[in-house]
């Protein structure tokens, strides 16, 4: 069983108006850091033995495939028709800690739970061997994604989840944030990516429209495991007017 302590959700407060950036002091030149990409990450706390039926059953899911197919491409169930997980009984406990931190994180972006609902729309696991990655993609069809790891070290030597800006307005000049040996020196505002080293029990949420990959397992015997989810977010079923940017409810949706 996964456990960890979830933060009792707090009643929501009154939205305030959003204040103008407080000016400056005479003296430095300050600079501030504007519109943040809400990356969250808890350390869960995995029971071993769910821990060991957990990994058992994904090996099982895999069969004997070994790649997805190219030998240099992990695993990915959501390619080979696993992408279901959220329904199998040995990971129920797990996903429903993920769900109520993935709660925890939409109430702390703004969003009114009694104007939301969260789906699961897929989940699936990741198997990556020694050598293989995960290319640089995003989730289109997804609000928000999960990924939980059970396995690593946090040394990130079994292939580090790395994520890059959407644009990189701090460059100046377009271009100039991917190196090469040019006139800009990668810092705090011009980074060209973040790598999340693996750690078992570790738990990663982010918008899905992030662009992310898997680094190399370069742990010569270690196989890294995780699980992917793409949420989707709609607004609640009894809510008579959907707000204008919102999906409805599924139930009231009909197929054509």
């Amino acid at each position: 069983m996964v456990t960890d302590h979830v933060e009792d959700s707090q009643p929501q407060q009154p939205q305030q108006p959003l204040q103008p950036l407080p000016l400056p002091v005479p003296g430095a030149l300050v600079i501030q850091p504007l519109f943040p990409v809400a990356l969250a990450q808890v350390q869960l706390r995995p029971d071993p033995l769910d821990l060991a039926v957990q990994l058992q059953t994904l090996h099982g899911l895999r069969g004997a495939a070994s790649s997805n197919p190219d030998p240099g491409c992990a695993w990915t169930g959501d390619l080979n028709g696993v992408w279901q997980v959220h329904r199998l009984a040995a990971f129920a406990p797990l996903i429903a800690e993920v769900l109520a931190h993935a709660q925890n994180y939409l109430q702390q972006l703004g969003f009114d739970h009694s104007q939301v609902a969260l789906h699961i729309q897929r989940c699936w696991p990741v198997l990556s061997e020694p050598g293989q990655v995960v290319g640089r993609h995003h989730h289109p069809n997804a609000h928000l994604s999960a990924v939980y790891y059970l396995s690593g070290d946090g040394s990130g030597s079994c292939g580090c989840l790395r994520f890059w800006p959407q644009r990189q307005v701090n460059e100046l000049v377009p271009g100039m944030a991917v190196g090469h040996g040019g006139p800009l020196n990668p810092t705090r505002w011009s980074q060209p990516w973040v790598d999340v080293a693996p750690r078992a029990g570790l738990l990663v949420l982010f918008p899905s429209c992030l662009d992310h990959a898997v680094l190399p397992n370069e742990a010569d015997d270690e196989l890294r495991a995780s699980i992917s989810l793409d949420l989707v977010l709609t607004s609640t079923a009894d809510v008579p007017l959907p707000p204008e940017y919102l999906a409805p409810h599924p139930v009231h949706w009909q197929q054509a």
